[in-house]
């Protein structure tokens, strides 16, 4: 779809609003009023039936009476009526309709069945429907000045565009930026997005020449493939910083029963990653980060130049630029040489670099020609206090010469009275220097700049396709349990299913009697595991379903005996499993998440898997890189390392168990839950030991 079906939207020539008032405190008048206090450079049409004029302009009784084209209408009138008007629009020649109006499919059936019928008339047009139950848009552009919105913050022209699910968080943001006097591009709230969707304003954004980076607010996507492929496209050539909600288990539940479809915050954070998204936990570093992306540029690496005129600030810096994985490194003995030519007597040469408080302009700039032309050094931090007695101003001019003369980003952390420095305040701002109030805001406003160049730096790698499979022996154990309305398979067709992909599992049997368990016993050899198998019964261990260590027929006859008459089930058999040596317990799972296909899961296992809850996420099809990437990812990621004289284990395995459990799920999409835990991880090979499989 291309991008002129929202140009409507967000760069109308005319705008019209269907259900205009003349009550000061209604939407239908406020809409009015912000298109004029903005600005607006188009006709605005009100229409409203019982009125000759709103707020000095002539009012239409129907929009089919309003002379001229309109390229955008505002609905705001009570929902039966809305078809009926979406039907008159449409007659009209109207591209793009915003319905401001709340009461459609949140509200039940009979809301679903108005929204169906606007839908269907505006699709008969060619009409696109922003909302309902939405705030609408905003395009700061001088040469347009388009407030089509209910909101009350009116922001000055900028780079940053925000598009947010929820308009409260929306609002806040943009009053956030507002007070900060960062400058907007655009900004939308679509509320339900019955037609004009998050990933379509994502698109569009990303095509604005204007817009330099992107924020996003969302709580769940109704296309989750489409909107993947549409933020990798736009990730590619400019930032999407991003936060949602439902980061507790309670958050999540209040999330989904709100908005529906697709929520919760492991879903939504892994969808971001896949895609190269930047996600933030809170909205002041998402604020924090988009100024840093709206003026400076993307550093080549992470290695920072630190500049400073007071010290405890710059310790705090470095702790947090260094937990976000920047490095700071030595000065170049020629850069040494210089500063010392260049610095007071009392100045610290190093890096960071300590101009020390009486350090004026010529200290700065020679400071800022150094850190600029050090090979090693992609980007600038600077701690600025403003002494009383120093040319403040001067000092600022000399940064804002060295961010236009370079290209590498600076970030200041500055600390003065804004009031009382005014005119250095200014000359920062002007000068598009992002300025900060506390050392690690700063810290962590730069730190977004490097992830972002990480992330696209990021090699893509491939999603490897194993031949040493047998595919139609899975489909065939999936076919036969879904024909008998099995929810979960046995365990002898789950170590079948991952044998069938390559997955190395303990040596295995089942047997239906102490007797046969006893024949299969002579075959594996001990010391042997027994599980009680049955459909019934989920969590084994929690239920005295698992015996280890058996070392004898005796003690092998006893233990089934004992399940035998503790699980009086039907449809009970005993498996019985070669005992590995221990290992290092691990989790390798799959979790069908709609819309998404499979969550792939590893972390640690048994039943740390539950305390402590170290596990990664990431969707499948996963490639190599990606594969590689999870083990590392895990807080206790030392302890596969080797840790206090253990040996390390082996991780290339741990990697080609991801990789062909991903392949697996792909190509068995019935397969709703898989869970290998644990997996027994030495440095001599890795072994599934324990597996279900829902389906």
């Amino acid at each position: 779809m291309s991008d002129n079906n929202l140009d409507a939207l967000f760069k109308p020539s005319s705008v019209a609003l269907i259900g205009a008032s003349s009550k000061e405190l209604s939407i239908g008048n406020v809409i009015i009023k912000n298109l004029l206090h903005y600005g607006f450079k188009g006709s605005i049409f009100p229409i409203n039936p019982k009125a000759d004029e709103i707020r000095g302009l002539k009012a239409y009784p129907s929009i089919l009476d309003v002379p001229g084209p309109v390229d955008l209408v505002h609905i705001v009138i009570p929902p039966p009526f809305v078809p009926e008007q979406v039907e008159n629009c449409g007659k009209k020649g109207v591209k793009a309709i915003i319905i401001n109006t709340a009461g459609f499919k949140e509200m039940g059936a009979e809301g679903q069945a108005l929204e169906d019928d606007f839908l269907a008339r505006a699709k008969k047009y060619g009409i696109r429907i922003f909302g309902p139950n939405c705030q609408g848009a905003i395009n700061s552009d001088p040469e347009l000045r388009s407030y089509c919105n209910f909101t009350f913050t009116f922001p000055k022209p900028g780079y940053i565009s925000v598009v947010a699910q929820s308009g409260g968080v929306g609002a806040v943001i943009m009053q956030a930026l507002y007070d900060m006097d960062i400058g907007l591009r655009m900004y939308s709230s679509n509320g339900n997005a019955s037609d004009v969707s998050i990933h379509e304003i994502i698109r569009y954004y990303g095509n604005d020449k204007q817009t330099r980076v992107i924020v996003l607010y969302v709580e769940s996507l109704s296309d989750p493939k489409q909107f993947m492929e549409i933020a990798r496209e736009v990730t590619a050539k400019k930032p999407i910083l991003a936060m949602t909600a439902g980061t507790t288990d309670k958050g999540a539940e209040a999330s989904r029963s709100h908005i529906g479809g697709l929520a919760g915050s492991i879903s939504m954070e892994v969808v971001f990653k896949k895609t190269g998204i930047l996600f933030f936990s809170n909205q002041e570093d998402l604020c924090n980060a988009a100024e840093a992306f709206a003026y400076q540029p993307v550093p080549e690496g992470n290695k920072v130049g630190i500049i400073t005129n007071t010290g405890g600030p710059s310790v705090i810096a470095i702790d947090e630029l260094v937990r976000n994985g920047l490095d700071i490194p030595q000065l170049s003995e020629k850069a040494k040489a210089e500063l010392k030519e260049t610095m007071f007597e009392s100045a610290s040469i190093a890096n960071p670099l300590d101009v020390v408080a009486t350090a004026g302009a010529p200290q700065f700039k020679s400071a800022f020609e150094v850190m600029m032309n050090e090979k090693d050094v992609d980007s600038v931090y600077v701690n600025f206090v403003t002494p009383p007695f120093v040319d403040n101003e001067s000092v600022a001019r000399a940064f804002v010469a060295a961010a236009k003369k370079y290209n590498k980003p600076i970030v200041c952390n500055y600390m003065t009275d804004k009031q009382k420095w005014k005119s250095t305040t200014k000359i920062l701002k002007e000068g598009s220097i992002p300025c900060f109030d506390f050392a690690e805001t700063a810290a962590k406003a730069l730190a977004s700049l490097v992830r972002y160049q990480k992330i696209r730096l990021k090699p893509e790698g491939n999603i490897p396709q194993f031949t040493d499979i047998e595919p139609e022996k899975v489909k065939n154990i999936i076919d036969r349990a879904k024909a008998a309305n099995k929810g979960m398979l046995s365990a002898s067709e789950v170590y079948t299913v991952l044998e069938s992909y390559g997955i190395p599992v303990a040596g295995w049997a089942v047997a239906s009697s102490a007797d046969e368990a006893v024949k299969e016993a002579k075959k594996l050899g001990y010391p042997l595991v027994v599980k009680a198998d049955s459909e019934q019964i989920i969590h084994k261990s929690d239920v005295g379903g698992v015996v280890l260590n058996l070392s004898s027929d005796r003690e092998l006859e006893t233990a089934v005996t004992k399940m035998k008459n503790s699980f009086p089930v039907d449809d009970l058999k005993f498996f019985i499993q070669q005992q590995k040596p221990k290992g290092q317990e691990l989790i390798v799972g799959a979790k069908k998440e709609k819309g998404l296909g499979h969550l792939i899961m590893f972390g640690l296992g048994g039943v740390f898997v539950e305390v402590f809850r170290d596990v990664v996420f990431n969707i499948a099809p996963l490639t190599d890189k990606e594969a590689e990437a999870m083990p590392g990812s895990i807080k206790a990621s030392i302890l596969l390392d080797g840790f206090r004289g253990q040996k390390g284990v082996d991780k290339a395995k741990i990697v080609d168990i991801i990789l062909r459990l991903s392949q697996l799920v792909t190509d068995n999409p019935d397969i709703k839950e898989l869970d290998i835990n644990p997996v027994l991880a030495t440095s001599e090979g890795v072994h599934a030991v324990d597996a279900r499989i829902i389906i």
